[in-house]
């Protein structure tokens, strides 16, 4: 009776396979991590800007600026290839090639002794740092049920970097040198490499040939479409957050030197206005999962348009409280690009997509990056701020022609 039971039964389809298990929350908690310390790799420099100026004999600091273009060239150029890696390599792979290539780079960094010498290694750094964003992401989102939340807490963890290369290199310039800004996290990321090795992992399939369900129906037509607008919206996002983050310490050193003038004091200040306002990034990453991203992503950019207009016009501590307003906006901005490209594209090709994106437009704020001491030493930080709010402007321009969300796929 089983025998013949079994005989008549039709056999079961062949398992699809999946890219590779889903993250776990230790390796999750460790992406989460690498998205911290990517930012933080690349603004040590902006942070400690005046003190590596003094090191190397040159006299003002917008001097030395330019010097790190490549960085950021190279963190939006090498995103492409980066992209391509995740996908059709495997994303664990390139995490590794990610964690101990930054922390060789900025070990080489902190070892460099002229201006050009310091070009060459930041522009490595940025090479080995472009990995983290088309490939960390898409790893960390794959399957997630709620990926607006999962995008919030993963950007506000990146813009914590931010809040800690200012607070690291305020104390280390106090304490020590500017050299181990550098130092300390190369070692860290070094020993989360280690960690993700032996926690995350292998891999069956890369992404690009495993069988992944898209969670939203959408036509070709609407994915093209809102490719290029966040394409367009992020190389206008990534002018405004570039200009902020690399002219922060600066800015903030100008428009409240009535108030602060000890660099550690004003490295904690400025840690404490990334953490309030990278909260929004959560909040922000929670809406999305609830409400049409068009309208939400309106309001938010409206914002950075009122409070670049306020900034122009302040000083002291008001300054600061329209400086926690423009980067909530800017931060709070940064989940939807992520967000969009979760309701559009498909896990196996989205490294690739998020790669192009980020290509584009960290290319584009590499110019922004190089000119920044220049435009600020000819025309001043006023000028500069009533710039970043047309750019501001610009971005609604793209926003508006975001297509309708797509519905979700039925089971």
């Amino acid at each position: 009776m089983d025998i013949a039971q079994t005989s008549s039964s039709p056999p079961s389809p062949p398992a699809i396979p999946a890219a590779s298990p889903l993250p776990s929350r230790a390796v999750g908690l460790l992406l989460n991590a690498a998205h911290t310390l990517d930012h933080l790799v690349l603004l040590v420099f902006a942070s400690s800007v005046a003190a590596i100026t003094s090191d190397f004999g040159l006299q003002r600091w917008e001097d030395l600026m330019p010097y790190t273009a490549g960085a950021f060239l190279m963190f939006g150029l090498g995103s492409i290839p980066s992209g391509r890696l995740g996908d059709l390599w495997g994303r664990r792979k390139a995490m590794l090639l990610f964690f101990f290539g930054t922390a060789a780079s900025c070990l080489l960094v902190a070892a460099t002794q002229t201006p050009w010498q310091m070009a060459l290694a930041l522009t490595v750094l940025g090479s080995f740092a472009s990995i983290y964003h088309p490939v960390g992401i898409p790893m960390l989102l794959r399957d997630a049920a709620r990926p607006g939340a999962v995008i919030g807490w993963n950007n506000m963890a990146g813009n914590l970097g931010i809040a800690f290369a200012a607070l690291l290199t305020g104390f280390t310039v106090s304490l020590w040198s500017w050299r181990a800004g550098f130092l300390i996290p190369g070692l860290v990321c070094l020993a989360l490499g280690l960690l993700f090795m032996r926690l995350a992992p292998e891999e069956t399939l890369a992404p690009a040939k495993a069988n992944h369900p898209r969670r939203h129906q959408s036509t070709a037509s609407d994915t093209t479409r809102a490719l290029i607008v966040i394409t367009l919206a992020a190389s206008t996002g990534s002018v405004l957050y570039n200009f902020t983050t690399n002219g922060n310490t600066e800015l903030f050193r100008e428009r409240l030197n009535q108030v602060i003038s000890d660099p550690a004091h004003l490295g904690l200040l400025l840690s404490a206005v990334y953490v309030i306002a990278a909260v929004s990034q959560v909040v922000v990453g929670r809406l999305t999962d609830k409400v049409a991203l068009r309208p939400l992503y309106l309001g938010m950019v409206c914002a950075q348009v009122v409070f670049f207009l306020l900034a122009t016009q302040a000083s002291g501590w008001w300054f600061g409280l329209a400086a926690l307003g423009f980067m909530a906006a800017i931060f709070g901005a940064i989940p939807f690009t992520d967000a969009i490209m979760v309701r559009y594209v498909d896990d196996r090709q989205r490294s690739r997509m998020t790669g192009l994106r980020i290509g584009i437009a960290f290319m584009v704020s590499s110019v922004v990056v190089a000119g920044l001491g220049p435009v600020v030493k000819a025309m001043g930080f006023t000028f500069a701020l009533f710039a970043m709010a047309a750019v501001a402007a610009l971005t609604l321009v793209a926003i508006w022609q975001l297509p309708s969300d797509p519905p979700p796929r039925s089971p």
